[in-house]
């Protein structure tokens, strides 16, 4: 069991890390939607309108290194198995 927690906890780690990088490595908050510079045909004026996309930005990683963290903290809850042959007390 302990083994298996702290594999999640890795793999939760890379898993964020990927997905934070894959979207552009942002350095600020999480965004759920982004400003995007639109020009009025007509009248030439420029605007802007927000498009819906989501980006993780560090608190996104903090969270995941939080659960990464607690998962591995968790895994120390677990004694080993003995081997071999111990006399027992």
């Amino acid at each position: 069991m302990k083994c298996i927690l702290r594999w999640l906890a890795l793999a939760l780690i890379v898993t964020a890390v990927g997905l934070w990088l894959a979207t552009g490595a942002s350095r600020g908050w999480t965004k759920t939607s982004v400003p995007v510079k639109t020009t009025d045909e007509i009248t030439g004026i420029e605007g802007v309108s927000y498009q819906k996309k989501f980006v993780p930005g560090v608190d996104f990683l903090g969270a995941a290194v939080t659960g990464a963290g607690i998962l591995a903290g968790a895994s120390f809850l677990f004694r080993n198995k003995k081997t071999g042959n111990q006399p027992s007390t």
